[in-house]
């Protein structure tokens, strides 16, 4: 039987050796493969799998105690919006807007939404599209924040308010103040993180499918939180909230029925061409 430290050294080989095939998605490239539903026009950008401290370091600024560093191994990719679910793909789907930003435009995310909106969403889109889609996990989620950085965002050691919408007059480690929009913006109206993602630092918190459970002290694959704690994760920060709030680290809390303004989502589509689907 092989011990930990060997099971994971040999799914790095593995990873290594795919690379070296040049299987397109392979982790520190950019992905180029891209799904487009056909319903609402949203696009799927292809995330490799792959293995990552997922959490933060001790010296991290504006570290919480329930960050624990700890490494993932995603074992398979996945497909992940490339864009928060506008209120144009609501629309289309629900028949109702349910936006407090409905003037921002159809191509703002929408918000207002539970967890258990976001689920209904996901099973009407499924029906009429014929495609199965999901929430992510929140390991899935910080793994295509991070897009292969280990910086407290994707942008470096800093954010500011020319590369995402958050509240910049509180602005993340000595950073210069800056913008505070007070509201939405539409999607895609910054720089993409480097695997062509866009907002995931700001905009909208995004609902994942994890229970907000305490993170394991060891190495883990594929890990879905379940612990019947009454409580949802929530990523990325909003336009409401602090830079520290948008780190790809931070973790934040609902319950799946609470709405509100900063409350959006980001799907995955699960391809039938993907092994484990």
């Amino acid at each position: 039987m092989m011990t930990e430290p060997e099971t994971w050294r040999r799914r790095a080989g593995i990873l290594g050796l795919l690379c070296g095939m040049a299987i397109s998605g392979c982790a520190g490239e950019e992905s180029t493969a891209v799904f487009v539903e056909s319903v609402t026009g949203m696009e799927f950008v292809r995330i490799p799998a792959g293995e990552f401290a997922m959490g933060s370091a001790s010296d991290v600024v504006g570290r919480e105690s329930q960050e624990v560093q700890h490494r993932v191994w995603l074992s398979q990719p996945f497909y992940l919006g490339r864009n928060e679910v506008t209120q144009a793909a609501w629309q289309t789907v629900m028949g109702s807007n349910p936006s407090q930003f409905e003037e921002c435009g159809a191509d703002c995310p929408v918000e207002n939404i539970s967890w258990h909106d976001a689920h209904e969403f996901i099973r009407r889109l499924g029906k009429i599209s014929g495609e199965k889609f999901r929430l992510p996990t929140e390991s899935e989620w910080e793994w295509a924040c991070r897009a292969g950085t280990a910086t407290p965002f994707s942008t470096g050691e800093t954010l500011t308010a020319d590369l995402a919408n958050f509240d910049g007059r509180y602005p993340y480690a000595g950073t210069p103040p800056s913008e505070y929009r007070a509201r939405s913006t539409r999607v895609g109206s910054f720089p993409p993180n480097p695997w062509g993602l866009n907002d995931m630092h700001g905009n909208m918190w995004e609902w994942c499918e994890d229970d907000h459970c305490p993170y394991p002290n060891g190495p883990v694959t594929d890990p879905v939180g379940k612990c019947e704690s009454g409580l949802k994760v929530i990523r990325g920060g909003s336009w409401y909230f602090d830079a520290n709030s948008a780190r790809s680290a931070l973790r934040y809390t609902h319950r799946p029925q609470d709405v509100g303004p900063s409350l959006g989502l980001r799907l995955v589509w699960v391809s039938s061409g993907l092994i484990g689907a």
